[in-house]
This record gives structure tokens, sequence and C-alpha cells, in this order.
């Protein structure tokens, strides 16, 4: 019997998102990325997972060619075909150079808010046996909210890392953290354990 897992799961880390030079780098969620330092902390915090064994995964939001993918009626998505965003196989949904990938971390493409849905992310838990998820990313109103609760839903074990996601603003950030409490422990990548259950 395979022994129970972590995972350390980084949420929407992706040049379009929170590269300095992408189309959101001098919005304001690119301004909260870089005041809350999200890149820097991020890396050291997989660097930290690794050390203690503990799987790591990166979600990205991408759509195909032609973007069959892409909902038109989305308030999220729907003006991402005409702005070129979200475009798979492009820089823009490549995860940020700072963030280190390896061979075997858990990879998710996904083309709605949480990574559950549609994707093959639940799939590759059940394979490595993952039942408590460290998650973190941006943007906190949106996918943290959606894995949040989703995983909850799917009788993962769910932790926080609370510094290492931004919304749009500050106040949005601390009322999303605030509504998901229920869902989720929220712990600090300073003072986080990684462990397996």
């Amino acid at each position: 019997m395979q022994q129970p897992r972590a995972l350390f799961l980084v949420l929407d880390m992706q040049n379009d998102l929170v590269h300095a030079d992408g189309p959101n780098g001098k919005s304001p969620l690119g301004e909260q990325v870089r005041e809350r330092q999200l890149i820097a902390k991020t890396a050291s915090a997989i660097a930290r997972a690794r050390a203690a064994g503990i799987a790591v995964g990166f979600v990205r939001v991408g759509f195909s060619e032609g973007y069959p993918e892409c909902p038109q009626g989305s308030q999220v998505f729907s003006a991402a075909p005409q702005h070129g965003l979200f475009k798979l196989g492009a820089w823009g949904t490549e995860i940020h150079p700072e963030l280190e990938q390896k061979v075997g971390d858990i990879q998710v493409v996904k083309h709605r808010v949480s990574p559950f849905y549609s994707t093959t992310l639940e799939a590759q838990l059940r394979a490595q046996n993952i039942q408590r998820i460290y998650f973190s990313g941006v943007s906190t109103q949106a996918v943290v909210q959606a894995t949040a609760r989703d995983g909850h839903d799917r009788d993962y074990e769910m932790i926080l890392l609370e510094d290492l996601c931004a919304a749009h603003s500050a106040q949005e950030h601390a009322n999303s953290v605030g509504s998901i409490g229920r869902f989720c422990k929220t712990e600090s990548s300073e003072t986080v354990v990684f462990a397996h259950p």
C-alpha cells in the first residue's frame, strides 16, 4: 500500500499573468505580485518543498490554436482570443522562468478557473496517492478560491500558503482569503513545515 503523500501546487504563475514583461506586468495584479514578492518567495517555497520530499505541481491556463476550448460568454476568458492571451505553446503560457520545474512534476493545463475541471489533475493526484495539497498562486479570488473549494469537496487536506497569493488589490486578496477559511488551513510560507500526511 502506497503511503499518503503531499503536493505543493503552484497555480497560474505563468508569464501572461505574473511576468513583469507580460500583459499584466503593469496592471494592478502585476503591482501586487511585485509588492508581495511572489516570484522570489514562491521559488524559495518550491525549493523547500522539494528538500522535504514533497511533490511539486504546476497549473496553467491555456487554449489551443484557434481557442476551441475558450468559453465565449465567460467574463473571465472571453477576451483572451482578441488579446492573444493564454495561447498554448507561446511564451505567455510558460511558467515564470524563475520557478524551477523538473521532470516528474505534476503538470496541468486548464481551460476554466478551477484546476480540477476537465483536467488530468485528479488522475495524477490519485496515481501518486496525494492526500495533502499545499497551494498558492494568482489570483486569490479566482483559481486559489476554486482550488480550495474543489479540493475540499474531493476530500483532500488543503493548506493555503497565503503570502504566496495575490489578487488585483490587497483588499480583494484579504476578502478572498477570508471567504475560503472554512475550506482550508491557512499558513505562511515563512513558517509552514512541508510534510507528508
